[in-house]
């Protein structure tokens, strides 16, 4: 095996005893970019001078970083040309954890614009390809970190989640995906696309690698006002192969019409592993499921159009000016900006929020959107007083083929329909892959536990992972 397919916990054990150098992972991970980069696409830039390597860090190893995370003196460009050319004067405090823990920063990944997608394929500059099929999406809006983790471009990488976009690619690139609690990892750093949804999470090639990473990003952080002041175990001490006696719930409104047969099955097989291993499954409801999609769309998009009021050609990146006008205003400048900048998708999520938040509408949508959100959390919540954790699939199913769904929105906001109410919940959620298609495409498990009981899913997660082969297998290109 070459040293950019081993997971860090290998890699860290063979650096300490002197057997391998960081600089010999970095350059089998910089061979593998030139090799397979120009077919997948998953970088948007790299970084040339990574700080210097130490082997005696406690963490040197190569990791990606989505393109809405702000690198000091890096451009950063959330994937979008109103944005080039635009250099952070300081670091995320995830980057910044990241830097004392000795990781070596790769390049920035590509995402679907301003985290508006679940293919990224709406990036200005161009979709990523999933390295199990280069025909098929990754998934997003985190395609290109989870496409650098397995098509083994990058150790670890780094993305964001707000209705789904850590776990959903994690799912159709069959890698490890945690969307951590609202507020267990700071946002201080990350471009906003709605702030109450939004979080910062790990992508890894097994449970063991995304506990440690997550041990790296959590805690709390006075200047993010979000971030909770609560304490961060280790996580790594949660892996311990013991589920038995838990109760694992089964919600009945994710097993519905759509679902994919060869997912569904994939699940079925993995419920079977887990009570070999003494977990008890119940079904239980969630009953205002069917209003997740919608709740969010409303509430995201609300969120997002105040966001990226900001963006108008004054302050950050591009500005422009309509050729035909010889004396252009101000409100001119705005208007050409924001047109040129900005691609559809954005537009029509800037559109929806505003509209939602105008007067005359802003109790009939937004305000009504925040009370179903409070009944989904309420949902959660009396769940979790009967059981420890709810499985469910990650995505109703395998990745699909780039430009299927791309003049279809409303089937491609459907694409998050099982990982959306952990956002508006704030609850953690990991996916991890239990399966593959018979066309090779994998296939997600999704678990979710009560907000900050992390732990509780790297117990599950991990003794699932060690009693199955799936997490082992990696991409390989002609």
């Amino acid at each position: 095996m070459n040293l950019n397919e081993l997971t860090a916990h290998e890699l860290i054990d063979q650096i300490s005893s002197s057997q391998i150098s960081p600089q010999d992972v970095h350059k089998s991970v910089r061979d593998q970019i030139d090799a397979v980069d120009s077919k997948v696409k998953a970088y948007l830039r790299l970084n040339d001078n990574p700080q210097n390597y130490d082997a005696a860090s406690p963490y040197p190893i190569p990791i990606a970083i989505k393109d809405n995370m702000c690198m000091q003196g890096i451009e950063t460009t959330c994937a979008s040309k109103i944005l080039q050319g635009f250099k952070s004067p300081y670091d995320a405090t995830v980057i910044r954890k990241l830097k004392d823990s000795g990781a070596i920063l790769v390049g920035n990944t590509n995402m679907d614009e301003f985290a508006f997608g679940s293919s990224t394929e709406n990036s200005a500059f161009g979709p990523t390809r999933n390295p199990w099929n280069l025909d098929c999406v990754p998934g997003g809006s985190s395609g290109g970190s989870a496409a650098a983790v397995a098509a083994n471009e990058a150790i670890w990488s780094i993305g964001s989640d707000t209705g789904g976009s850590i776990r959903q690619p994690a799912a159709f690139c069959g890698v490890v995906g945690l969307k951590p609690t609202y507020g267990r990892v700071s946002r201080y750093g990350l471009i906003a696309f709605a702030s109450s949804l939004d979080q910062i999470g790990p992508f890894t090639k097994d449970v063991r690698d995304s506990a440690m990473l997550l041990n790296i990003i959590a805690g709390y952080d006075p200047m993010d006002s979000t971030s909770a002041d609560v304490p961060v175990p280790d996580y790594t001490k949660a892996l311990t192969q013991d589920v038995s006696g838990l109760k694992i719930g089964i919600p009945k409104e994710y097993f519905i019409d759509g679902l994919d047969a060869e997912v569904k099955a994939a699940i079925d097989e993995s419920i079977k592993v887990l009570k070999d291993c003494g977990a008890e499954f119940v079904e239980i409801s969630l009953p205002h499921t069917e209003y997740a999609v919608a709740t969010y769309y409303i509430v995201a998009t609300a969120e997002a159009s105040s966001n990226l009021a900001r963006f108008d050609g004054v302050q950050y990146g591009l500005r422009s000016f309509p050729e035909k006008v010889r004396k252009s205003s101000l409100i001119d400048m705005y208007e050409e900006s924001r047109d040129q900048g900005f691609g559809p998708e954005s537009k029509r999520r800037i559109m929806l929020g505003t509209y939602s938040l105008s007067s005359g509408y802003y109790d009939a949508y937004y305000l009504r959107g925040l009370k179903v959100r409070t009944l989904i959390k309420n949902d959660f919540e009396k769940a979790f007083e009967s059981v420890d954790a709810i499985l469910t699939p990650t995505s109703p199913t395998t990745a699909f083929k780039v430009g299927e769904r791309s003049d279809d929105p409303l089937s491609m906001y459907l694409s998050d329909i099982f990982t959306i109410s952990a956002n508006l919940a704030g609850i953690p959620a990991m996916s991890m892959p239990c399966g593959f298609s018979q066309d090779g495409l994998p296939i997600g498990l999704q678990l979710l536990t009560k907000a900050f009981d992390e732990e509780m899913l790297f117990r599950i997660a991990h003794t699932y992972e060690q009693n199955t082969e799936w997490h082992k297998r990696r991409t390989k290109f002609n």
